[in-house]
C-alpha cells in the first residue's frame, strides 16, 4: 500500500456533536490565526487578527438543520474539519481547518474529496460552493487545482464585526468559488 493510500486508510470521518465543540474551536483557530497558524500555509495571521470562530459559532454549525461539521481523526486525534451546509441543489463548504503541523501532506485534498462525496451521496447536490477571502491567492489556487472556479462574485467582508476577526487591511472581500459535482 502506498503512502497516500495508507494515510487515507488511517482517517476516520464523522459528524461533530456538541461534545466536540471544545476540541474544534482550537483546531480551527490554529489553522488560521495567531502564531500557531504560521506552522501551516493557510494562515490569515497577516490579514486578520482576533478570533476566527468561537464556541457559539461552531455549535451553530453543528445544530442548525441542514448543516453539519464533518470531523476528521487520525489514530483518535482530531486533525481536520469542515462545514457542510445543504442549500437546495448546492452545498456550501466552509470552516475548513487542517492542523497546521499536517498541512502540505495531502490531508486537505482527502478531506475535500470526502466532503464532496458526502454531499453528493447524502444530499444529491450538483454543485459545491465556498467563499474565500479574495486576497488569499495561494489558497484560491489550491482550490482551483481541486476543480473549483472563481466566479468574480464578491461579498463584502463584515468590517466592524469582531466575531470574524480584526482586519489588518481595508481591501478584504469574500469571493464565491464553485465546483460542479458529477
Amino acid at each position: 500500500m502506498d503512502t497516500a493510500a495508507r494515510a487515507a486508510a488511517e482517517l476516520s470521518y464523522r459528524d461533530a456533536t456538541e461534545a466536540d465543540v471544545e476540541a474544534l474551536v482550537p483546531l480551527i483557530e490554529s489553522a488560521y490565526r495567531g502564531d500557531a497558524s504560521r506552522a501551516g500555509w493557510t494562515t490569515e495571521a497577516d490579514i486578520l487578527r482576533g478570533q476566527r470562530t468561537d464556541p457559539d459559532g461552531v455549535r451553530a454549525v453543528i445544530t442548525t438543520p441542514g448543516s453539519k461539521l464533518l470531523t476528521v481523526t487520525r489514530d483518535g486525534v482530531l486533525v481536520a474539519c469542515c462545514q457542510l451546509e445543504h442549500r437546495g441543489d448546492v452545498a456550501y463548504f466552509g470552516m475548513f481547518a487542517v492542523s497546521p503541523a499536517l498541512q502540505g501532506a495531502g490531508l486537505g485534498k482527502q478531506v475535500i474529496a470526502e466532503a464532496e462525496r458526502v454531499v453528493r451521496t447524502q444530499w444529491g447536490v450538483s454543485e459545491m460552493h465556498m467563499t474565500v477571502i479574495s486576497v488569499r491567492e495561494e489558497l484560491i489556487a489550491f482550490y482551483e487545482r481541486r476543480g473549483y472556479r472563481r466566479t468574480g462574485r464578491m461579498t463584502p467582508f463584515p468590517y466592524g464585526d469582531e466575531r470574524f476577526g480584526l482586519p489588518q487591511r481595508d481591501d478584504l472581500a469574500f469571493e464565491l468559488l464553485v465546483k460542479p459535482l458529477g
